[in-house]
């Protein structure tokens, strides 16, 4: 597993990375995303920065070794090192693609001004998004070009679940893995993405440019 790309593809595809305490360090593939992923006692940073300054920052932080990558000290070195900025720490799930048609009726939209797609596209490229009664859905190539999806629920329709079904919908619009990010805190939306066969595969912390 060479690239970044290389170990999103395994870990979709069920490979479990060595549980051997390392931490692998990857160019980036774009201009845009650089970060953090943490999997099972093994993580890899995806940055254009010297391999050696990143292991030499980890070793100082004061803390398991385990648990440097996701280190708020470590990270706050990788911000200032990169002149980037972060948001916060999400859980990373992946879903397979589902056969046949999403099982609830979907509109695409073609209106680029959408606020969502607005949204969606200064993180991720090849932006789509679909809207049903009381929600949206969007899917586009985010870190490594991986599949992403997100969805936005109206207040008005909440707990009835409607961002399970947008969620099981996504997998039926693709025929590759559908990542998704969702912070910790957010139980609604993670239980939403469990209840739709998403699986969780570890964490991430996504460095955004400045610009």
């Amino acid at each position: 597993m060479e690239t970044l790309r290389d170990i999103l593809d395994a870990v979709a595809q069920g490979v479990v990375l060595p549980p051997d305490g390392r931490v692998t360090v990857v160019p980036q593939m774009s201009e845009r995303d650089a970060g953090v992923l943490a999997f099972t006692a093994h993580a890899v940073v995806f940055v254009d920065e010297d391999p050696r300054w990143v292991h030499d920052t980890l070793a100082a932080v004061p803390c398991d070794a385990l648990a440097a990558p996701m280190n708020p000290q470590f990270l706050t070195a990788l911000l200032e090192r990169t002149g980037r900025r972060a948001e916060t720490i999400d859980a990373m799930l992946v879903g397979s693609p589902l056969p046949g048609e999403p099982p609830l009726p979907l509109r695409e939209i073609t209106d680029g001004d959408h606020p969502r797609i607005v949204y969606a596209c200064g993180r991720r490229d090849d932006v789509r998004a679909w809207t049903t009664d009381g929600g949206v859905l969007v899917l586009g190539r985010g870190v490594g070009g991986r599949l992403e999806v997100s969805v936005e629920i109206d207040e008005a329709v909440r707990h009835r679940g409607l961002g399970r079904a947008l969620v099981a919908a996504a997998r039926h619009l693709t025929a590759e893995p559908l990542w998704a990010q969702v912070a910790p805190g957010n139980a609604r939306s993670m239980r939403a993405f469990l209840a739709a066969g998403y699986r969780p595969v570890g964490s991430e912390a996504v460095l955004l440019s400045a610009r």
